[in-house]
């Protein structure tokens, strides 16, 4: 690893500029920039903190040096004491350092919009599909984020043909970003009358929410189309068209939601979910025209990656992209996603680190 001190200064000019920039009282003139001025106080901070106490452990160690050097035994043995407290402690804060500095996902602070369809195994993946939205949605909860439903279609055997919800609050996006993918179960259907195991998948797919502002969305190329809400088996739920289509005709991005009973509320949800993909298919196009997929630093981020199996017989979860396996399947599918998580948070940093430090 190269020499800290360059960093450790970086830390300290970074900090004062954007202390200095967060006094300004014109700063809140511009809302946008306010935000990110404060999210980027809030990041540095934390590493002014510890730039703070890796000179605090230097200076100590210079003072050690010295006291070394002095004729009385007791001051040469609190040196010694000294150098190997400071020593001890400088390793945890130079690493600590790093990560502090090392970017983060721009992404990671925005609220969430999760989509869950079924893949192979017919009934069988809607069931699985409605397991995969309670465990997400357990998950956001037990982690103080707010759930909303924008669209939950309900499948003819349960479960779900079709799940949209948003988990906003503290970095959601970084805290399920990682669960893009295909997820496939292997168990016993509660049809299967012969007791034997199937596997079944389901697809999901975690995007990040966007503003309206930053998408340039013209509504004369959406189409808008109104029908009744249909339940499982095609029948008729409301008596209202307030079922809603949003057709994108230059991309040919079709949005459906009809969760609400108010037509404008399922407009308004069906709206979020289009700007989200218009800003997805915008950043492809964006990679695709300097010759590299953008990709994640665990996996590809292909959506039709298969990333992790749910296995009920042994009852075990393994995550195919880091080798993890956890022997907690119920635990898990109850919204105990942590560990999980975590592995995957630590996974991106050793990534992210080796990046840039080399």
């Amino acid at each position: 690893m190269p020499d800290v001190e360059p960093l450790v200064a970086d830390i300290e000019r970074s900090f004062a500029e954007i202390e200095r920039e967060l006094g300004d009282p014109g700063l809140f003139d511009d809302q946008r920039r306010a935000v990110e001025v404060t999210r980027e106080h809030k990041r540095l901070k934390g590493a002014a903190e510890l730039a703070a106490r890796w000179r605090e452990l230097q200076a100590q160690l210079a003072e050690a040096a010295e006291l070394a050097a002095d004729d009385e035994p007791e001051i040469r043995e609190m040196a010694k004491a000294q150098r190997a407290d400071a020593e001890e402690a400088l390793p945890a804060v130079e690493e600590a350092l790093r990560l502090a500095m090392v970017e983060p996902d721009p992404d990671d602070h925005r609220d969430a919009i999760v989509e869950i369809r079924p893949g192979a195994g017919g009934d069988e993946a809607g069931i699985w599909s409605g397991d995969l939205a309670n465990m997400y949605m357990r998950y956001a909860q037990g982690r103080g984020l707010r759930v909303d439903i924008i669209s939950l279609v309900e499948g003819d055997a349960g479960g779900y043909k079709e799940a949209f919800f948003s988990v906003a609050g503290d970095d959601a996006y970084s805290q399920l970003k990682w669960e893009s993918g295909v997820h496939r179960v292997q168990r016993v259907p509660q049809t299967e009358t012969q007791g034997r195991i199937h596997t079944s998948t389901a697809s999901v797919v975690v995007r990040p929410e966007i503003e309206a502002v930053e998408v340039q969305l013209d509504m004369n190329d959406v189409r808008v189309d109104v029908y009744r809400s249909s339940g499982p088996g095609g029948q008729s739920v409301n008596t209202t068209d307030s079922a809603v289509r949003l057709t994108h005709e230059p991309t040919g991005i079709v949005v459906t939601c009809q969760n609400e009973k108010s037509q404008l509320q399922n407009k308004e949800s069906a709206m979020r979910v289009l700007r989200v993909r218009l800003h997805e298919a915008e950043q492809e196009k964006q990679a695709a025209a300097l010759g590299e997929q953008r990709r994640s630093a665990i996996g590809t981020g292909d959506r039709a990656e298969k990333i992790r199996t749910y296995n009920y017989p042994d009852g075990r979860v393994t995550d195919h992209r880091i080798g993890l396996t956890v022997h907690q399947l119920d635990k898990v599918l109850g919204g105990g996603l942590d560990p999980i998580v975590e592995a995957l948070r630590q996974e991106e940093q050793r990534a992210r680190l080796a990046e840039r430090f080399g």
